[in-house]
Formats: structure tokens, sequence, C-alpha cells
């Protein structure tokens, strides 16, 4: 128990330090970048001495997480962290929420092991509080991109008539970024900069399909890269296009409407046994012991939790239609 209390100080500790040269590190860019700016710039000896400062901060900085990248990257699960991440819109290092997760599951397992009387829950416990930080994550992914799904309509409408004004394709898409909010303004002016500073239109559109996993954007995607092999009316193209994704928007609507049922049925399926297990445990702790402490008991309870799980999988599986 004292090993693992000095292990998760220890490493709150070097978590700590990381921050602090991280925020160190990004506080001497921006001033410099603002010396820069500003044309106040010291020269001399300091200014030669400061690379070989930040190279020193950067050093130390990838020397506390190089570990952890080697680790990600072993088992590949690197650049997909950071791609996720990205789609969050979160400015996080994958490093980072890895050190998240693993210092809410090591803090969750030393609460439950000292203070629970069933230990063997500690494990759990750990395990449940090891994936908070991911699931916080996925849930800013999915909001930004259901807030994005709900403006890519609009700003389809907005390049048709800034066209149809005389704009050209590229320059329309630069001008989303001063009319629509985030965090559609900012997916589109990254698409804008890029081939701005030399990448082709194609793959600037298609490195946007792949930062923003939505059918609708493939869509889009794949209607200007046809138009620009075959010729057309893009305008009008848009135009359809935005019409299209609004009937999907209005059926979809529908069948959520429809299969509120089944969820709401597959929820309350899956509750039911879990109160049940709660309220008989303050009722009669002797019986529910029996779960906890048999061998028998630990196979029946795995297989309960694992039959409801099946259960609520096929119950969603069920319900959810793809529009």
């Amino acid at each position: 128990m004292s090993f693992a209390i000095i292990l998760l100080v220890v490493w709150f500790c070097s978590v700590a330090i990381w921050l602090l040269v991280t925020g160190a590190l990004k506080t001497a860019d921006v001033d410099r970048i603002r010396q820069r700016l500003a044309g106040t710039q010291k020269s001399g000896r300091k200014k030669k001495k400061e690379p070989a400062a930040q190279q020193n901060l950067i050093q130390e900085e990838q020397t506390t997480s190089k570990y952890t990248v080697r680790l990600l990257q072993k088992y590949k699960v690197h650049e997909k962290l950071q791609e996720i991440l990205d789609q969050a819109g979160l400015r996080w290092h994958p490093t980072r929420l890895a050190h998240a997760c693993l210092g809410c599951f090591l803090g969750a397992y030393i609460l439950v092991w000292s203070l629970a009387d069933f230990r063997s829950i500690a494990l759990i416990a750990g395990l449940i509080a090891g994936c908070v930080p991911f699931v916080y994550v996925w849930r800013k992914r999915a909001a930004r991109l259901k807030k994005f799904e709900e403006l890519f309509p609009e700003s389809l409408e907005f390049v048709a008539r800034s066209m149809r004004a005389g704009h050209a394709f590229s320059v329309s898409l630069e001008m989303i970024h001063r009319e629509f909010q985030e965090p559609l303004s900012g997916e589109f002016r990254r698409t804008f900069e890029e081939h701005n500073l030399g990448l082709p239109l194609d793959m600037a559109l298609q490195k946007l399909a792949k930062r923003v996993p939505s059918l609708d954007v493939h869509f889009f995607v794949s209607a200007v890269m046809l138009q620009k092999r075959t010729g057309g009316n893009l305008a009008e193209i848009l135009d359809k296009l935005a019409y299209v994704i609004r009937e999907r928007f209005k059926l979809r609507g529908r069948i959520r409407a429809v299969s509120a049922h089944g969820k709401m049925t597959g929820l309350a399926l899956t509750c039911i046994p879990i109160g049940v297990a709660v309220i008989l445990f303050y009722v009669n702790p002797e019986y529910a012991k029996f779960f906890f402490v048999d061998e028998v008991g630990h196979y029946m309870a795995g297989a309960a939790i694992a039959l409801q799980l099946i259960g609520y999988g096929v119950i969603k599986k069920i319900v959810t239609i793809e529009v």
C-alpha cells in the first residue's frame, strides 16, 4: 500500500514538472514572437543565448514524455489518439491523455483499495475511472461534429451564393471563416490556408474529409473533385447537396422519434438489475457478499455483467438506424 502511494506521488510530481516545463516553453515562445512583431527584440549576446535555452527546454520536454510516446507508437495508437483530439478541438498531446487516464486509474484504485471492504472491486473502479478522460474527449468530439453538421448546409449555400456573385471557390472557403462560428469556420480556414500555401485543392479537401469524418463532408469533397474534373455548375451542385443534407436531417429526426421507445426500453432493462443489486447490497449485505467473496460468485457476477452488456448492445444495434 505504501509503495502504491509513493508511486502515485512520484507520478503526480513528474506530470507537474512536465506541465511547468511545457508552460514555460509556450510562454517563452509567445514573448519572443510578440517582441519580434513589435520590433522590440533584444540584440547582442542575450539574443544568441535564447536558442540554446529554448533547445534545452525542448529536449527536457521530449525527455519527460518520450517513453509514453514510444509506448503509444509501439501499439499504433499515437496517431489515432491525435486524430481524435483534433476532431474534439482539444489542443492536447496524446501523452497528456494517456497520463490523465493513468492518473485516474491509480487514484481510484488506491482510494477504493484503502476505503472499501471488498478490495476485489478496486480494479473495476480503477478501470472505470481510467476511462473517464477518454470518455470526456469522445463526448467533446461528438458534440463538435454534431455542431459542424448543423452548420454545414448553410455554409454550402453561402459558398454557392458567393460563387454566383463572382468569387472563386477558394476565396469562398476563406470567407466562411468570417461568416460562421466554430468549429466550421476553423476547419474551412485551415483548408484555405493549406491550399493558399501551395497544397493542391484536392489534397486540402481530402484532409478536411479526414479531419471531419462525416458523410456529408465526403459528399461535398466528392462533388467538388468530380466537378473539377468533368466541369459543370458547382453552385447548383452545392445547392442541391445542401437540400439533400437538410432532408437527411429531417428523416433522421423522424427515425429518432420512432426509435426513442426502444432506446428507453433498453436503458430500463439495463438499469433495473443494477438497481436491484444496489438495493440488495444495502438490505441484505450478507447475501450480497457471496458475489464478492466466493469464487463461484465471481463467475456468476461476471457472467451477469457480460450478458447485460450483450443485451444492451443488441437492443442498441436494433434501434440504431443510419441515414
